[in-house]
């Protein structure tokens, strides 16, 4: 087909969509990085709930750590919500108007991510002397000292915000569905194990980032972040809920 030669009109229009093109991609760079750093940084703002509430950090308890990370998790995801709020009410209209078909991509893609993460586990603990990693051994302590805080905190919470950071906010950084699946479940699979003292627990970024990768996926997918939050939280919610039960 002929390549249609544009007229002197045009030419200085479809620059200035060029520009505004060029502008809105790097926003969206911005707004990734961002949220990636709020997350990232978001322990310091402990400080705030230890002043307000006159802790004694010399006398730090479990119970006193579960709730300054909750107040934490409450601020990034308000913060979070704050800086894609536009988008989520975009993308929350597409969730309710195709709802069905979103929970079913959502569904698919969460029990695929689990089948891995299970069989990579059992993989894991197989070949090494590991039995479980020390992000979920902390994670199990607290459930044990407040089952219910950390039903609130981890079972919704931290899905909210880290589908924020690690799906949506690792979108914008990447166009490419694969690579973008592929970044979105390595980083996430590594925020859950970095700064371990034991090299082989960085194995279990493949069934952190199994989860996350699906997840991207379904978000890439429905283009709506409301399934992989709500699969999200289903999954961890379940998780504290079985450990509650065993305690």
């Amino acid at each position: 087909m002929k390549k249609k030669n544009l007229t002197k009109e045009e030419i200085p229009i479809q620059e200035n969509n060029k520009k505004v093109i060029s502008k809105k991609r790097m926003l969206e760079i911005c707004k990734g990085l961002l949220a990636f750093l709020i997350f990232y940084f978001s322990s310091y703002l402990q400080i705030i709930p230890i002043a307000l509430f006159n802790i004694d950090v010399n006398n730090y308890t479990e119970v006193d750590l579960a709730l300054v990370n909750t107040f934490v998790d409450i601020l990034l995801v308000l913060v979070l919500i704050i800086l894609y709020f536009k988008d989520l009410k975009i993308e929350f209209k597409n969730f309710r108007k195709n709802l069905k078909i979103n929970m079913d991509t959502a569904f698919k893609y969460w029990f695929i991510g689990l089948m891995i993460m299970c069989i990579s586990n059992i993989a894991i603990s197989y070949i090494t002397t590991l039995n479980t990693s020390s992000n979920e051994q902390a994670v199990q302590s607290l459930v044990s000292s407040t089952p219910y805080l950390m039903l609130f905190t981890a079972g919704i919470l931290a899905p909210i915000a880290e589908e924020l950071t690690f799906r949506k906010g690792v979108s914008m950084l990447f166009k490419n569905k694969w690579v973008y699946a592929f970044s979105s479940g390595f980083i996430f699979g590594l925020l859950h194990v970095i700064g371990s003292g034991n090299i082989l627990e960085y194995l279990y970024i493949i069934p952190y980032g199994s989860l996350g990768f699906f997840f991207a996926l379904t978000y890439y997918d429905t283009k709506s972040i409301y399934p992989s939050i709500i699969m999200h939280a289903i999954h961890n919610s379940a998780l504290i809920l079985l450990s509650i039960v065993a305690y």
